[in-house]
């Protein structure tokens, strides 16, 4: 396939404002771009997962107790969870390029800072404005792909990219967290810093301005929709994530879900009146935008309260080394690095739907594997099989829903598609982290070999996939009665 005239035209060190790639043979500074964007959600992954691992470090060394270490991992989810929606619609109305580029100095900024800091408060205090940051990176850069890389085979190509690092952090981030961590935890801290201020100067180079940028004017802005929006995120997240300590049926955790519902209903109502809303609620019409929502939420919850799990389980019980526990995870990254990149063909036949149906069902399959787990198991027939599957699950799964999400959407909403989908992702993670915490501290200890109610918190992950598998078959179906090949197949078979 040969490159669009737009690509073969390209200066040899920027892109021009609004330039569509349509072609998969690219110039340098196309994957300059990809680096940059890719990158940055590479270092989210990574700092998230460098931080389970270095906690036990900072516990120790700051003589702090679980409360405290659990927002140093919260307080970066609250801010990420809960201003990714906003983050998207600002990229969409001010800059994408603008938002992308601030976002992640900020996150580097603050990433260095932090490492100095020996003062909880202060480094929970950064670990929110980290989360904010990447609250509006990952839609802006998102959109930012799927603005520039045409619907069809070239942003197949760039989210399947986008996929792997997507990926390659989280799982990288267990051992280079693990690595780092026998050196200092600081390190873990500082470490996204100088990376995160390196795109920033490259993609000050390689994005593209946007042609005929309008004026912003703060009456087009929708700030009661922001602010009820957001906020009802943020009491949402806090809610769940304190539950599991404060009890699902206790007042406070009552009346902080009902003051998020509140908000909500504050929001859909600013929404409807709204002369340019912050969430255009017809969007939501789109019914192969909710169901990728729907599936984000479980492939990300599933996976992350399985790590939870895991992570647990291997070192408290099994009395693994953080390395060893993150050398244990490592096969699942490495399928993927080794499967996403060849799936563009697969997925292109089978069509998203079909694809993240197949995800689902590789995903639910590769928990239930665990649940045959004993003490004396080797890792090679209770751990490996969950992460070769989970890998195969997460890749098919993954790329297709971010397709999914954005096909067919206008150019000026791709922010707004994006932030939804990732919002779904980190809720997702945090309200099934949080079931399973519950689940696991409601459980019998088993002569300190198993986790107390490790089987039915599986369980429950599995139930999560299994249901999201369901709902998926009936949405297939649906599109499959409709006779319309667009909604059996959102993307286009593609070489290589």
């Amino acid at each position: 396939m040969t490159t669009s005239k737009t690509s073969e035209a390209l200066p040899p060190r920027t892109l021009p404002a609004a330039s569509i790639v349509r072609g998969v043979h690219w110039t340098p500074v196309i994957w300059l771009l990809l680096v940059v964007v890719c990158g940055a959600v590479f270092l989210d992954g990574l700092d998230t997962s460098m931080m389970g691992v270095a906690l036990p470090s900072i516990g120790r060394s700051l003589h702090l107790e679980a409360g405290s270490l659990q927002w140093i991992v919260s307080g970066y989810v609250l801010g990420y969870g809960g201003l990714l929606l906003l983050g998207g619609r600002t990229a969409d109305l001010v800059s994408r390029r603008a938002v992308f580029l601030v976002a992640v100095s900020v996150f580097g900024v603050a990433s260095v800072i932090s490492a100095a800091l020996s003062d909880e408060f202060a480094i929970i205090a950064l670990r929110f404005v980290k989360g904010v940051a990447a609250g509006f990176t990952v839609p802006a850069g998102l959109s930012i792909l799927t603005t520039i890389f045409a619907e069809g085979p070239a942003r197949n190509r760039a989210l399947r990219i986008y996929t792997l690092c997507v990926a390659s952090g989280y799982s990288l981030g267990l051992v280079i967290g693990g690595l780092l961590t026998e050196i200092g935890w600081r390190a873990t801290l500082l470490l996204p810093g100088p990376v995160a201020l390196t795109f920033v100067a490259i993609g000050f180079k390689v994005i593209p301005k946007a042609e005929n940028t309008a004026r912003v004017r703060l009456a087009h802005f929708d700030l009661g929709g922001a602010l009820t929006v957001t906020g009802s995120l943020l009491v949402l997240v806090y809610a769940v994530v304190e539950a599991p300590t404060r009890g699902w049926g206790s007042v406070s955790t009552l009346v902080l879900l009902a003051v998020s519902a509140a908000l909500m209903a504050a929001f859909i109502a600013i929404e409807l009146r709204h002369e340019r809303p912050l969430l255009r609620l017809g969007i939501l019409r789109n019914s192969a935008l909710v169901h990728a929502n729907m599936a984000g939420f479980a492939i990300s919850g599933g996976y992350a309260a399985f790590q939870f799990i895991a992570t647990l389980y291997v070192q408290n019980a099994l009395g693994w080394s953080p390395i060893g526990m993150a050398m244990a995870f490592l096969p699942a990254g490495a399928v993927v690095i080794l499967v996403a990149p060849r799936l563009g063909p697969v997925v292109g036949r089978l069509g998203t739907p079909t694809s993240i149906l197949l995800g689902l069902l590789s995903c639910a399959v590769a928990y239930g594997l665990f649940l045959r787990t004993t003490p004396s198991m080797p890792y090679a027939e209770f751990l490996l099989p969950t992460m070769i599957l989970f890998g195969v699950g997460f890749s098919l799964g993954f790329a297709s829903l971010n397709v999914q999400a954005t096909a067919g959407v206008a150019g000026e909403e791709q922010g707004l598609a994006s932030g939804l989908v990732n919002t779904s992702l980190q809720v997702g993670t945090i309200v099934v982290i949080a079931v399973v915490s519950a689940v696991l501290g409601s459980g019998t200890p088993v002569h300190g070999q198993l986790l107390p109610g490790m089987r039915s918190a599986v369980s429950v992950i599995v139930g999560v996939l299994a249901g999201a598998s369901l709902l998926t078959a009936a949405f297939l179906l649906r599109r499959r009665g409709r006779a319309t090949p667009s909604d059996d197949a959102a993307v286009s078979p593609e070489a290589g």
